[in-house]
């Protein structure tokens, strides 16, 4: 026999052995309602019904940013790692809850957000929870905002500023603040330092799927990048987010509250990366920092999501910083 064949008899012995020992079985669905599909092919087109949104995505940072790394520790595992946000989701939990980190984490793709491939219907497309979103570090509030309460399962704070002992607060580190991705809260005007009350924004309220709407806009643009398209729905004269110069004035004081807290050695440096560089401070001074590493370090939309709250959370860490 030649080495071929030989090649060819071994190579069906090897699959016979693995048929026997898969025990991998495959759901067919035979009976759907309505335009529900009957096979592979009716998603799997020629169409860029797939294609199309998995480049959109693969632009994201959800797709192409590496924070998913994060995902093996506990704490961090229920939202930076794709596969721990499904099983966190599944075991009713919240990430302030999950118990141990994903040995193996991945991005947040397709099926982190959508049923895939577990109807084998268009039901595959729908979101994994919609549910309104009690948040975990602040008690009493619950968001409530449509598809955009899938985002908000991680997109809120993972603290609250701790109270002071002393005049002094203490336990500040590199990753002080409300934690990245607090988005949620400051659109209910809610995560800041003492002596700021905030209000829900007009984006919160009126804008359906709150998150979602302004973030994917009527073509569901999956890199989530917000178009000034979708804010001229509501804002016909837009023609960038800096509208009616929010952007600029909660830049403006952002800078200089990042000078002020720079000048005491409070931070390394008066940018958006800027870390603290203490791990106590006066009650006045540890406010300060709080309030600005919230809006200029990790909510970002320098006061889109929240203009009066995020003005009044620099204007009163500025003034806290102020003889």
């Amino acid at each position: 026999m030649s080495v071929h064949r030989t090649l060819m008899a071994l190579t069906a012995v090897v699959l016979l052995l693995w048929a026997q020992g898969c025990d991998r079985t495959i759901n067919l669905v035979e009976e759907t309602s309505g335009d529900m599909p009957l096979s592979c092919a009716e998603c799997h087109d020629s169409s860029d019904l797939i294609t199309g949104v998995s480049t959109q995505w693969a632009a994201s940072v959800h797709g192409s940013g590496t924070a998913y790394g994060r995902g093996t520790s506990a704490s961090c595992a229920g939202c930076h790692s794709g596969s721990a946000f499904v099983e966190m989701l599944a075991a009713g939990l919240d990430a302030g809850s999950v118990e141990e980190g994903d040995p193996d984490p991945t991005r947040q793709d397709c099926r982190a957000c959508h049923m895939i491939h577990e109807t084998y219907t268009f039901d595959d497309f729908d979101l994994r929870t919609i549910e309104p979103v009690s948040f975990y570090a602040i008690d009493g509030v619950t968001f409530d905002g449509g598809t955009g309460n899938l985002c908000v399962n991680c997109h809120q704070p993972r603290r609250v500023i701790p109270a002071a002992e002393g005049g002094v607060i203490s336990g500040i580190s590199t990753h002080w603040g409300p934690h990245h991705g607090p988005q949620s809260a400051m659109l209910l005007g809610l995560g800041g330092g003492p002596g700021v009350t905030g209000t829900p924004h007009g984006h919160y309220g009126a804008v359906e799927n709150s998150c979602a709407g302004c973030h994917m806009g009527e073509g569901a643009n999956h890199t989530f990048e917000p178009e000034v398209e979708t804010c001229q729905v509501c804002h016909p004269g837009a023609t960038n987010f800096d509208y009616n110069g929010v952007q600029t004035e909660i830049q403006g004081l952002s800078d200089t509250l990042g000078g002020l807290l720079l000048t005491a050695g409070l931070i390394d440096e008066n940018s958006p990366d800027g870390h603290p560089t203490v791990s106590s401070a006066p009650e006045d001074q540890a406010i300060a920092l709080w309030n600005w590493l919230y809006v200029a370090h990790e909510d970002q939309s320098l006061g889109v999501h929240n203009a009066d709250y995020a003005r009044a959370l620099l204007q009163d860490g500025i003034a806290r910083m102020t003889p």
